[in-house]
């Protein structure tokens, strides 16, 4: 293993639609792993036609295990982590890659651009997005977590110029089923730690997510797109705890 290569891990599951562009943008890496868990929309066709080694994990484990398992099929002295929904920007690629013959920190945090129904949004508690993505192998892991996993590390993250552009909410439908799988994802992880949730506190969680994203984080300076934000904020705390109280309703049965 040489210390300056990099690999990219990347986990998926039916991510067709910007796969191919995301593996474009970081051709210039010396390994590309895709994690993927189950596709039946031709993603790990696509990641094979642009030189990813693909493996399946169907059992899910969450976002955490599942990108700790990238990790691990890698085995370049870096690690670049993104989702196949992120497209890394020439400018960013070109910082990376200046890093990388010259390291001055083992953990690099990117400044990510994510979209929302075709509107780049720079408000609404998503913009500036300072996310550590790039690390020494070795000096940093994924959290456990089943939903919204973090990078776990000692040193502080340096900072790169370049964007990493993110399509995260390409559409309604999109829209949708990431509030149902994240709500989910979340009451599970919550019940598991031992919270309870109920109607009143669902009620309140909700409408304080809707205050925080559209008035506290200025979401109401992304138009329309920031007030569908704030709403799908509000709507994914309500009903994560809505669906935790029936967790704990249905484990006292």
């Amino acid at each position: 293993m040489q210390e300056t290569t990099l690999g990219v891990a990347i986990i998926t599951k039916n991510a067709a639609a910007r796969l191919a562009e995301c593996l474009q943008a970081v051709a210039f890496a010396d390994q590309i792993v895709v994690i993927d868990g189950g596709s039946t929309d031709g993603t790990a066709d696509i990641a094979r036609a642009h030189g990813a080694r693909v493996i399946e994990q169907t059992d899910w484990p969450g976002f955490g295990p599942q990108k700790n398992r990238a990790v691990d099929a890698l085995t370049t002295g870096w690690i670049l982590s993104i989702d196949a929904d992120e497209i890394v920007s020439p400018e960013l690629a070109s910082a990376i890659r200046a890093a990388l013959a010259a390291p001055t920190a083992d953990v690099y945090a990117v400044d990510r651009l994510s979209s929302f129904c075709g509107h780049w949004i720079h408000h609404s508690g998503w913009y500036p997005d300072w996310i550590p993505r790039l690390f020494k192998r070795g000096a940093a892991r994924f959290s456990d977590d089943l939903v919204h996993e973090r990078l776990v590390f000692d040193a502080p993250a340096q900072r790169l110029t370049g964007k990493l552009m993110h399509y995260s909410y390409e559409d309604f439908e999109g829209v949708l089923r990431k509030l149902d799988a994240y709500s989910t994802a979340g009451a599970q992880q919550r019940h598991a730690a031992g919270q309870r949730g109920s109607f009143g506190k669902a009620l309140g969680r909700g409408a304080w997510a809707f205050v925080r994203t559209y008035l506290l984080r200025r979401g109401f300076l992304d138009g329309r797109a920031g007030f569908m934000i704030a709403v799908f904020n509000a709507e994914t705390v309500y009903y994560r705890f809505l669906k935790l109280a029936r967790l704990g309703e249905n484990a006292r049965r």
